[in-house]
């Protein structure tokens, strides 16, 4: 019975070490305040809580009226992300420049702490630990391994494959945890600006942001390289748009 390629353990440690990194290096050049993570914790954590509950009782009615569509369902996925993540995102950061907690110069460090909760604690460090568990459980045979040799690949063939797909495999999805930094960086760094400085522009700017999650069920009918080319420019957009805007 094939295991798992052990390879793939690369792509949750790399996108742990950028995530941890890049939060580190802006706090050495820009000194933020260490309370940053705990208010983009409670941004990110809050929107994930929402999503979750208001999911749970929405999905079965919403997928009965959608009856398949992309469109909707691109819909669906997209206006929460704006509701929950950005919206919520800007509350937070508001609540917390009204306590005197942060200031105008912490929305980088804002922004960069909610990439970090989405991609080096709830995906990064969480894929980590499945990845070892799966290949520990498969390697020791036994009735729990063909069980969950059997369910893997149907549900996720891809860890089964040769090294070289696996690579190219790896690198998309390192792609896409870097577009996700991003994005969230951007929304993050424009609603503690609009918080801070009063600015309705900034926020208003960062919600159609959260729109880059419409793009999640075309996934499927696009191919790897082009859905995360396609995710990656959107991202790359929201960057220089907060830049260009809080320039000028």
């Amino acid at each position: 019975m094939q295991n798992t390629d052990p390879i793939f353990i690369l792509q949750p440690i790399i996108v742990i070490a950028f995530s941890i990194g890049t939060v580190l290096y802006w706090r050495s050049i820009q000194g933020f305040w260490k309370y940053v993570l705990g208010f983009s914790l409670l941004a990110y954590g809050g929107a994930i809580a929402a999503k979750v509950a208001f999911q749970y009782v929405t999905v079965p009615s919403f997928l009965s009226m959608a009856q398949g569509s992309l469109w909707l369902l691109g819909l669906y996925f997209g206006l929460q992300t704006v509701i929950f993540e950005v919206g919520g995102a800007y509350l937070v950061a508001r609540f917390a420049v009204s306590k005197r907690g942060l200031k105008k110069d912490d929305g980088v460090g804002y922004g960069l702490g909610l990439a970090f909760w989405e991609n080096g604690i709830l995906l990064g460090a969480t894929s980590l630990l499945s990845l070892l568990f799966y290949f520990i459980t498969i390697a020791e045979s036994g009735a729990q391994a063909d069980s969950l040799y059997s369910l893997l690949s149907q549900s996720q063939p891809q860890l089964f494959y040769p090294p070289l797909d696996a690579l190219q495999t790896i690198c998309w999805g390192i792609l896409e945890r870097i577009s996700s930094l991003l994005v969230h960086l951007s929304w993050g760094y424009l609603c503690l600006k609009s918080a801070a400085l009063h600015r309705k522009e900034y926020f208003l700017l960062a919600l159609p942001m959260g729109l880059i999650d419409f793009l999640v069920p075309f996934a499927h009918i696009m191919t790897v390289p082009i859905f995360e080319m396609v995710v990656f420019t959107v991202s790359a957009f929201c960057v220089l748009a907060a830049v260009y805007v809080s320039r000028s």
